[in-house]
């Protein structure tokens, strides 16, 4: 076998419904990491979510977060690529966000910023989130991710802003496990592809030895440069047609199968 690394996404791929890692995936990582792959990990999520899975799975020092607009080491915490949007886009976005009634996220310096009326218990959420009843007023800086929840807002969003601002910011709407949608937005030099070389680098191998597993739309920029890639079952079509095996679903251990088949074949 000549791949080096696993990519993996974590929504939709590595975790279930319930946000965990299945004791089947958790057993084919180890497998893959006695057999000397290294686990990087890659998400849509912001950076202190995805360390903590990337604590439990023993993943490699440089994680992608913000849907490869950071990519930080769990070791020294040094950001080895750190893309944020336009400012002037995020006053847009603020203001138009405190017009609707929408849930909208930003990642931000070491804190997350979430609109959300009500704000449910602080008990309940990461340390790091903090809840707000308005953007503009309350998240300060330019955010490296914005997710956005919500149908009127997410059609507002991208009649209004994507027009203008579609050659500078990545819009990708995707739907949520209960059925809404949601809006992704990152700058255009953002993206898991350019996030994923950094993490190569950073490792000392190439980007052609890495095996990239994902479902998801933001997930295609890492499979063009990955040497190999699975979508899970679930997966959006094109992220399915763009990919090397089409494993099993996300809920059904997807991962793992294409780990064990990667590991039994040597290939996929």
């Amino acid at each position: 076998m000549t791949f080096k690394a696993l990519a993996l996404d974590l929504d939709g791929t590595l975790l279930t419904a319930t946000e965990s890692v299945s004791e089947r995936n958790l057993r084919a990582l180890a497998a893959a990491r006695a057999a000397g792959l290294q686990i990087i990990l890659a998400s849509a999520r912001w950076y202190q979510l995805a360390e903590r899975v990337a604590r439990q799975v023993e993943a490699a020092a440089p994680v992608v977060a913000c849907s490869g607009a950071q990519v930080r080491r769990l070791d020294s915490g040094v950001d080895l690529l750190d893309v944020r949007l336009p400012d002037a886009f995020t006053r847009a976005l603020y203001a138009i966000c405190d017009e609707e009634r929408c849930i909208g996220t930003v990642v931000l310096d070491e804190h997350v910023v979430t609109k959300m009326v009500p704000a449910p218990p602080a008990n309940l959420a990461p340390v790091e989130m903090r809840f707000a009843t308005s953007l503009a007023a309350e998240a300060e800086g330019r955010p490296r991710i914005a997710l956005i929840q919500g149908t009127d807002v997410v059609a507002r969003l991208r009649a209004e802003l994507e027009p203008a601002w579609g050659e500078q910011v990545h819009f990708i709407t995707s739907i949520s496990s209960h059925g809404k949608p949601i809006l992704t937005l990152t700058a255009m030099g953002a993206h898991k592809g350019k996030a994923l070389a950094v993490a190569c680098k950073d490792l000392g191998i190439g980007v052609e030895d890495v095996v990239a597993f994902g479902d998801s739309g933001n997930d295609l920029e890492m499979f063009k440069v990955a040497g190999a890639s699975v979508a899970m079952g679930q997966g959006d079509e094109d992220v399915k047609a763009a990919a090397t095996f089409v494993s099993a679903r996300c809920d059904e251990d997807g991962v793992a199968v294409g780990i064990e088949r990667l590991l039994e074949l040597g290939s996929l």
